[in-house]
């Protein structure tokens, strides 16, 4: 059944964007074959909540029981583990912390492998080493199935509103039956190239990001220094050349945007110890491609300073936060010493 599933995915049609749950008949439910969600974090609980809302029956699991709750109460069925999940599931979606978490789940005591059926299509959207992806695609495949990395970016936001950007690695011939479940949790569904190009994709936009957020926090705190008001100053950047992302969209600086993680003691979001941990791929590929990376690598150092310093739960815009209380320590030396 599993290769009759397989042979006959099609793209559904433009998924409904904001369908709500309560509006998937019992037909659409049953028309479209099971999928299975293993990892139900901050950005996998809402992923799979936009496959809910779009009528796909979903299948899922956590290592935190807790965690499957939510979605429980939303209609999803709940399994110990992924190898369940594969036995009851020919398409699945991972979205995991890190490299050895994907590791686990897939070729694990009770990993997706133990029970994957043949033809099954697995999708991962974790942020891992590219290297990782090919190991696990190597295994996939031997066990008869299509393994595609498709990391994600956007943020809980953008996973809550299904507009992420997906960055898909694999086999081209597959990327049709990937699109139909991906373009159901984000605005954009690009295709790289291999399996592996999809966590290149990641790893230079986060290295991006990180800069970009350093950059944009050391701009506010040079302008709130010289008098400037934050949300005047913001303004002023994001009609200007210096307008980004964590200008505009993601602003740091508490006070200037209202439903950004700055507004919130910098809770929820993208944590700062995984931006560590993704700046930290893209300085061991850097390394391994002979790449000249000086900003990243500053931006690594900075973010695992953070770590260190007890912002490693914290939105990774907290480097806002992180930045004043070097200011405010380096001022303090200064009048002990006098």
């Amino acid at each position: 059944m599993a290769a009759v599933f397989r042979g006959s995915r099609i793209l559904w049609g433009k998924c409904l964007r904001h369908a709500d749950y309560t509006l998937v008949s019992s037909r659409s439910m049953a028309s479209k074959t099971p999928v299975g969600f293993v990892g139900l974090g901050n950005m996998g609980n809402p992923m799979a909540k936009n496959l809910l809302k779009h009528g796909y029956p979903v299948i899922a699991t956590d290592v935190f029981p807790e965690s499957c709750k939510e979605l429980q109460e939303l209609g999803a069925q709940i399994v110990d583990n992924p190898a369940e999940v594969a036995d009851r599931a020919d398409r699945i979606v991972t979205m995991l912390p890190s490299s050895p978490n994907v590791i686990d789940v897939y070729t694990g005591a009770n990993g997706i492998l133990k029970k994957v059926k043949k033809g099954s299509l697995l999708i991962d959207s974790s942020t891992i080493d590219p290297a990782v992806s090919k190991e696990m695609a190597v295994a996939v495949e031997k066990m008869g199935a299509v393994f595609m990395d498709a990391p994600v970016s956007g943020g809980v936001g953008a996973a809550t509103t299904g507009k992420l950007t997906f960055m898909v690695g694999g086999v081209e011939e597959e990327f049709t039956a990937a699109q139909e479940l991906l373009s159901c949790m984000g605005a954009n569904v690009v295709y790289c190239g291999a399996v592996g190009t999809g966590q290149a994709a990641k790893i230079c936009n986060n290295m991006l990001l990180a800069i970009g957020m350093i950059g944009t926090s050391e701009t506010m705190n040079l302008g709130i220094r010289l008098g400037l008001d934050p949300k005047l100053l913001a303004k002023i950047l994001n009609m200007s050349s210096g307008r980004c992302w964590s200008s505009d969209t993601y602003n740091p600086v508490p006070g200037v945007m209202e439903g950004v993680p700055s507004g919130n003691n910098y809770q929820g979001g993208f944590g700062t110890q995984l931006m560590a941990k993704d700046l930290g791929l893209a300085q061991a590929t850097a390394t391994n491609t002979k790449t000249p990376v000086p900003l990243g690598s500053l931006a690594h150092q900075i973010y695992r300073m953070m770590c260190a310093r007890g912002y490693a739960g914290k939105d990774f815009s907290s480097v806002f936060m992180f930045l004043r209380e070097e200011e405010e320590a380096v001022e303090k030396e200064k009048e002990q010493s006098q």
